[in-house]
C-alpha cells in the first residue's frame, strides 16, 4: 500500500460509529425536502433542514425552476467571466443589491465560495482580518487563503474584539468578518457594538447573512437590516441553500467593492456560473418572501413556542433566539446515541460533535421552518423530552 491509502486508513472513526449503530450521517432522503421526508422508506420529522421558509417544495418556486430549464436548458457551460452570464443573473443581482440596501451585487455557485473567494482576496500582506472564532467554516478557508495577518476574537465578545483591534497598525485595512446568525448555536450577533468599534478604529465589517435572511429584518432583509446597520456594513453576504430554496450565494457591496471582487474573486472567475433552475428559483423565493409576511410570522410563532418549552423543559439551549436551537448534550457517543433514538421515534435532528465542536460543547441541532405544525413541533418536543429524561440530559 502507497504511503497515502496508509496513512489515510487509520482514520476509521466513521466505521466505529457504524460499527455500534450510531453512525448519523449521509441519512439518504426518499422524498421531497419537506416538514416530513421518507428515509429507508420510513416517514419522518425533518427538523434538521436550514429551508426556514419552507420554500423547497412551494409550487412557483418549483415551476420557475422548471420554466428556466425550457427556456435556458440545465447549464451555462461555463463561468460568468466568460460564455455563462444570463439575464437571469443580472436580474438576480440587482434585485439582491436592492433586497439588502447596496449597490450592487454578485451571484456565485454556491455559499461557500462567496466566502471563500471574497475574504481571500480583499485584503493584502500588510492588513488585517478579524473573525469571531465561531465563525462558519467557509469564513475560515477565506481567511486561510489570505496573506493578511489573521486575528481571532472570543465568541461575540466584544472586549476580547476590541483588544485584537488595539494590535493593529491605524494606517492599515482592518476587515472585520462575523455570521450574523451563528449556524449551529442560533445566536445573534451584536452587530451595533461590532459597527461602533469598526467606526472606532477605521475597520471594514462584513456580515455573513447565511441565517439571518428570510428571518430576521423587514420581509427576512437580516441581521443588519433587523439592527437598522444596513448602511454601516461594507459587505453583506447570503446563501440561496437556506431561506431562497436554491443553491448558490451572493455578496453586495457599493460599486468599486464589487467591481474588484469581480475582476480578482478566483471562485468566482474560475467556477461554472448558477445553473438556470437554481437562479430562477431563488428569484421566485425572493418574490414569495416580499410577498407573503405572514410566512416568517408563522416562523416567529413557532420559534418563540419552541424557545420556551426548550427551557421549560430543561434542556441546555444557551444564547439561541432564532429557529436555530442548540440542544447541548456534551458528550459525543451519547449525542449520536440520542440522534438514533430520536431517528426511531421518527425525529430527524442533526448532531454536532467533535471536531465541529470541543468535545464538552456537543449538540443536538433543531430547527424550524415556516412550514411546520404546531402539532408536529409538539411531537417532537415530547419525543426529545421522553429521550433526554431516559439519558439524564435533562437539568
Amino acid at each position: 500500500m502507497r504511503l497515502l491509502q496508509e496513512k489515510l486508513a487509520k482514520y476509521d472513526a466513521p466505521q466505529r460509529a457504524m460499527a455500534a449503530g450510531i453512525y448519523p450521517y449521509f441519512r439518504t432522503i426518499e422524498s421531497d425536502q419537506d416538514t416530513e421526508v421518507v428515509i429507508d422508506g420510513k416517514k419522518v420529522l425533518m427538523f434538521g433542514s436550514n429551508a426556514y421558509l419552507g420554500l423547497t417544495n412551494h409550487p412557483k418556486v418549483k415551476e420557475a425552476a422548471i420554466e428556466a430549464i425550457r427556456k435556458y436548458g440545465t447549464g451555462c457551460a461555463g463561468s460568468r467571466f466568460l460564455n455563462g452570464t444570463l439575464d437571469l443573473h443580472i436580474e438576480l443581482e440587482k434585485r439582491l443589491a436592492e433586497f439588502v440596501g447596496k449597490e450592487d451585487a454578485i451571484v456565485y455557485s454556491t455559499g461557500f465560495q462567496v466566502n471563500l473567494g471574497v475574504v481571500s482576496c480583499l485584503t493584502g500582506r500588510e492588513d488585517y482580518i478579524l473573525w469571531d472564532e465561531l465563525d462558519h467554516a467557509s469564513i475560515i478557508e477565506g481567511h486561510r487563503l489570505s496573506f493578511s495577518t489573521k486575528l481571532k476574537f472570543k465568541h461575540n465578545d466584544m472586549e476580547s474584539l476590541e483588544k485584537q483591534l488595539q494590535k493593529c497598525e491605524p494606517d492599515k485595512v482592518k476587515l472585520i468578518v462575523v455570521d450574523g446568525v451563528f449556524s449551529m448555536e442560533g445566536d445573534i450577533a451584536n452587530l451595533p457594538a461590532i459597527v461602533k468599534l469598526a467606526k472606532k478604529y477605521n475597520a471594514s465589517l462584513m456580515v455573513d447573512e447565511a441565517h439571518g435572511i428570510g428571518v430576521l429584518g423587514d420581509h427576512g432583509r437580516g441581521t443588519c437590516n433587523h439592527f437598522g446597520v444596513e448602511n454601516d456594513v461594507d459587505l453583506i453576504m447570503g446563501t440561496f441553500s437556506k431561506s431562497f430554496a436554491s443553491i448558490g450565494g451572493f455578496i453586495a457591496s457599493d460599486k468599486e467593492v464589487i467591481n474588484y471582487l469581480r475582476h480578482h474573486s478566483r471562485s468566482y472567475i474560475f467556477s461554472a456560473s448558477n445553473t438556470p433552475a437554481a437562479t430562477a428559483a431563488t428569484i421566485a423565493s425572493l418574490d414569495i418572501m416580499l410577498s407573503e409576511p405572514e410566512r416568517i410570522a408563522h416562523l416567529w410563532d413557532l420559534t418563540n413556542y419552541a424557545l420556551k418549552g426548550f427551557r421549560d423543559m430543561g434542556c441546555e439551549i444557551g444564547h439561541t433566539s432564532t429557529p436555530i436551537i442548540p440542544l447541548f448534550i456534551r458528550d459525543n457517543d451519547l449525542t449520536f446515541m440520542v440522534v438514533r433514538e430520536l431517528f426511531e421515534a421518527g425525529v430527524f435532528v442533526n448532531p454536532v460533535v467533535s471536531p465541529a465542536v470541543a468535545p464538552e460543547d456537543t449538540l443536538i441541532r433543531f430547527s424550524l421552518m415556516a412550514t411546520h405544525t404546531k402539532e408536529q413541533l409538539d411531537y417532537a418536543m415530547n419525543t426529545i423530552e421522553k429521550v433526554f429524561k431516559k439519558r439524564g440530559i435533562l437539568k
